[in-house]
């Protein structure tokens, strides 16, 4: 998996692929490399980032993933908004990896209503505030229940556990010794 970031203040790139042009050709590159799914995100989760609207996360992914699924890419769209994630859907996308695990207003119902894969991912707390002073009185036992319970919310409104993947976060709500 290839993870593009078009966003200004991403952690893992810095922000050198907001250009459209620029963003085409990474994600380009990543597929001659062997990457198989180019796992596209348009706001930075980045400890300390703030939020944007759907409308600016939307123009900054939608070029990019319709250009992926044109050139045979399997497209994950990283997004916790609703509608991202449907824009994203029709564009041909076909993972929903979400850091907050679908718990956002409609998210849960707006990827049940699809056929894709969807990745739960587990942080403490916002972007904006994750890595201050995250506290657990045991990590695994506690990310492992927020898990399970968003598998069983998932099951609950009929979405298949074949589609779910599970990511326990690392670095997001967690201590180098959480990780």
């Amino acid at each position: 998996m290839g993870v593009l970031n078009i966003t200004p203040d991403s952690f893992s790139d810095g922000g050198q692929f907001v250009d459209q042009r620029a963003a085409r050709q990474r994600a380009e590159r990543m597929l001659e490399e062997g990457a198989t799914i180019i796992d596209i995100g348009g706001e930075s989760t980045r400890p300390g980032a703030t939020p944007v609207s759907a409308e600016e996360e939307l123009q900054r992914v939608l070029p990019t993933v319709r250009a992926m699924v044109a050139a045979g890419a399997l497209v994950s769209i990283d997004t916790s908004k609703p509608e991202v994630m449907r824009a994203a859907l029709e564009a041909g996308a076909q993972l929903i990896n979400d850091v907050h695990a679908l718990r956002l207003p409609g998210a849960l119902a707006a990827a049940a209503q699809s056929h894709a894969a969807l990745c739960l991912m587990h942080m403490q707390g916002e972007p904006r505030s994750m890595q201050q002073a995250p506290r657990y009185d045991d990590v695994v036992v506690e990310v492992a229940g927020f898990l399970a319970a968003r598998v069983a919310a998932c099951e609950q409104v009929g979405v298949a556990r074949e589609r779910l993947i599970v990511d326990p976060g690392f670095g997001f709500g967690k201590t180098l010794d959480h990780n």
